[in-house]
């Protein structure tokens, strides 16, 4: 498979409330004169569409968001040859998509009954019925799998019938009861309005768990009453697809003709790996599956000219950056952010050059980055680091004010820390533009997380108003246009705005550009070079000093 050629200037990174609130507030960012020809592509993140949860990974459909963009501010990105990057989720869509309100109406009739994984149905033959209505896995299936929380992967669906069916649900879920109202209990059940206020109070002021309550002199209603909340319950979350469905085929082709309908000159593929599920296998990368999916998915992307870039993460002694390498597609370098602090704090680029030297031989086509949406990667890194290594990035980055998040739950299996890069770096100027020009010139075309490039510090009390779960909201601050026109004055914000634009001008960073390395002891030396000339990168790890030439 040939993979489609995609220039390679910088990439700004966002949200589209990010920067002053909305998208037309990014865009009036870009043009100003500060940022003239800094950035070649936008990866906007997936807010930008109609959805509800997860800060937009959780879609409904992939209509704009009219809270926050439009399709003004989308031909005003084109009019300044800014190409888009967009993303599509593979894996689940929201319990609010019209697909699964069809079910939630229709039931079994529902057109939409098999477009989301029946567990019942999947595991059929594999385990045993419990009392609750699913089905157990035996243990020589549950061994193998992955998952990404605690307990089963189900939500409980009420059908308008009121059987209770279980469907697959990876990530996040919530089940609601709305508050009674004494004036629908009268109309709906036929109770006397004296009696429908008592329940109605009963039930607002308690905790809701259905399995506990009770009506107290009421309780002779309680079988009615349970039917009835249950019958009026709400669900958040994201459900699973089913991709052995016609009709799920069906929404990838509009998916894609949509985001090329925008503009998108590339689509990452959030969450893809754990779309291919069989009984037996792990239910995360499964082999073939995976590839399998991905080809498909490709072949439908090529009728648009939309480049791939999948989206996992895996430690790289597993080398699945390299498996998608092999198959053509691009890669995201989750190993550089943590391999540049590290360089860091032993003064020395060895592991980064190795991996630098192995990008380059085996020529592998990346997206790089230092930080992100997400959080600094970690797990990535098994295989590169020794694990001593690892645990002391951890100990670094939490000491100045990062936070770890651990892989659904369990302890010591790190996953990431969520912080800004520049407080990882120790909220230090010079490290920070040190970092950015390592990352420029790099092989692959640079992300530019936009908080990075105002020099973001933590925020903690970002945190705090996210509540339990809102470690990421430390590194994804929304600027006002005032901050915004505050952080332009300082010189670690010009210096990355400098170094971004002779990045995306200079003709020397080509993508058939020859780029070399030369380490010795704390000092690196990166040098592109092609008929234009040559561009190179001299640094020193102890001495923390850079310098960038041109001939």
């Amino acid at each position: 498979m040939e993979t489609a050629k995609t220039k390679n200037g910088p990439l700004l990174n966002a949200y589209c409330d990010s920067m002053g609130g909305q998208l037309s507030d990014i865009v009036a960012v870009l043009k100003k004169e500060d940022f003239k020809d800094t950035f070649d592509c936008f990866y906007i993140l997936p807010s930008v569409f109609n959805c509800d949860l997860d800060r937009g990974f959780s879609l409904i459909n992939y209509d704009l968001n009219e809270a926050l963009a439009s399709a003004e501010d989308i031909e005003e990105l084109r009019k300044l040859h800014i190409s888009l990057l967009m993303d599509f989720v593979l894996n689940h869509i929201s319990v609010l998509s019209p697909q699964f309100q069809d079910i939630l109406k229709n039931g079994d009739a529902s057109k939409y009954r098999d477009f989301f994984i029946d567990w019942n149905r999947f595991w059929e033959g594999c385990g045993e019925m419990t009392e609750n209505g699913y089905i157990q896995p035996k243990e020589e299936y549950l061994s193998k799998m992955f998952f990404r929380k605690a307990g089963l992967p189900i939500l409980m669906v009420r059908f308008p019938d009121g059987r209770e069916v279980p469907y697959w649900n990876t990530f996040y879920q919530a089940v609601n009861y709305p508050d009674l109202d004494a004036y629908a209990l009268v109309h709906d059940l036929g109770l006397q309005y004296t009696a429908a206020s008592e329940i109605a109070e009963i039930f607002n002021n308690s905790d809701k768990n259905i399995k506990t309550i009770s009506f107290g002199r009421w309780d002779k209603y309680k079988d009615m009453l349970i039917d009835y909340i249950q019958s009026k319950r709400t669900y958040l979350g994201q459900m699973d697809l089913n991709i052995k469905s016609p009709l799920v085929w069906d929404y990838y082709r509009d998916t894609l003709a949509k985001l090329a309908g925008y503009g998108a000159s590339i689509v990452r593929l959030d969450a893809f790996a754990y779309a291919p599920k069989e009984p037996g296998e792990r239910n995360f990368l499964n082999d073939p599956g995976t590839w399998d999916l991905l080809e498909q998915i490709h072949d439908i992307a090529k009728q648009y000219d939309l480049t791939l870039l999948p989206e996992i993460h895996a430690s790289y002694e597993e080398k699945i950056y390299q498996t998608l390498a092999d198959k053509g597609y691009m890669v995201y370098d989750f190993f550089l952010p943590g391999l540049i602090i590290d360089a860091f704090e032993r003064k020395n680029g060895t592991i980064l050059k190795q991996w630098m030297d192995e990008v380059i031989e085996k020529k592998i086509s990346t997206v790089n980055m230092l930080g992100c949406h997400d959080g600094i990667p970690l797990l990535d890194l098994k295989g590169l680091l020794p694990e001593e290594s690892i645990r002391n990035l951890i100990d670094v980055t939490v000491a100045r004010g990062g936070y770890v998040k651990d892989l659904h739950g369990a302890k010591n299996v790190y996953y990431q820390v969520n912080a800004t890069y520049y407080s990882a770096l120790g909220e230090s100027d010079q490290r920070m533009l040190m970092a950015r020009a390592l990352q420029l010139f790099m092989p692959g075309k640079p992300q530019i997380w936009y908080l990075d490039l105002f020099a973001g510090k933590n925020d903690y009390e970002g945190m705090r108003r996210a509540g339990e779960g809102g470690h990421k909201e430390i590194n994804r601050t929304n600027l006002t246009m005032e901050q915004i026109e505050e952080c332009l004055q300082k010189p670690v914000v010009q210096k990355q705005l400098e170094m971004l634009r002779f990045r995306n001008t200079c003709a020397i960073f080509s993508e058939d550009a020859e780029i070399s390395s030369e380490l010795n002891g704390p000092e690196m030396t990166i040098t592109w070079k092609n008929a234009c000339g040559k561009a190179q990168l001299k640094l020193n790890f102890e001495t923390e000093d850079f310098q960038i030439t041109t001939e």
